[in-house]
């Protein structure tokens, strides 16, 4: 017969045992508000990248090809975008990813530290140009990132609520900007994921 001291015993570990799994799954907390720890300084600093001319002629080259698409092709882009996704062929994923714009934003994410998770820029019927790594979607013109950007003018900014991402146990906001030529003319968007809790890391918060 078990003693008191080991029934006490095998309780406390039982307890523990129980317990782990809610310690281990605990997110990392918060930092704070993305609309208050992405600061006017800090997009100053992100336009100043965005402004390198690969950036401007990559929109602007595929708004010209592809401003006769009607929504009906850029449901079929989108949908074999998706399709591409699990597949060994991929030349529509791939002509995106290889061009010279998706490799600058790659260069960008990673001298970021840690900063940027993601960089991905949109035409003017919000398709895709240059991304740092593959998106979810090809398509971008019905979600909030592009509808309260380029439609809003030239100096519209959105910064979506944040999210966390068990994979990296962060907190992460869509910082989403509009994109424009020389004369102030709206011609694409931006979105820079951004990691908060490397921000607040940063700040000292």
């Amino acid at each position: 017969m078990m003693s008191k001291s080991c029934m006490a015993m095998a309780g406390v570990m039982l307890a523990a045992l129980i317990a782990a799994p809610h310690t281990a799954n605990a997110k990392v907390e918060l930092p704070g508000d993305p609309n208050t720890l992405i600061t006017d300084a800090m997009i100053q600093d992100i336009r100043e990248w965005l402004a390198n001319p690969v950036v401007g002629l990559s929109i602007n080259s595929q708004n010209k090809l592809r401003e006769n698409m009607s929504q009906d092709e850029i449901d079929a882009a989108d949908t074999q975008w998706r399709a591409e996704r699990e597949a060994d062929d991929q030349p529509l994923v791939a002509g995106i990813l290889t061009n010279p714009l998706s490799s600058y934003l790659t260069q960008i994410q990673a001298r970021s530290g840690g900063l940027y998770a993601e960089i991905f820029v949109m035409d003017a019927v919000g398709l895709n140009v240059g991304q740092s790594s593959i998106t979810s979607d090809f398509w971008q013109g019905d979600e909030a990132k592009f509808q309260n950007t380029y439609p809003n003018g030239p100096d519209a900014v959105f910064i979506d609520e944040a999210e966390y991402n068990e994979d990296s146990d962060t907190w992460r906001s869509q910082l989403n900007l509009t994109m424009s030529d020389a004369n102030r003319q709206p011609i694409g968007a931006v979105t820079i994921e951004v990691n908060l809790n490397e921000l607040a890391r940063r700040r000292g918060l």
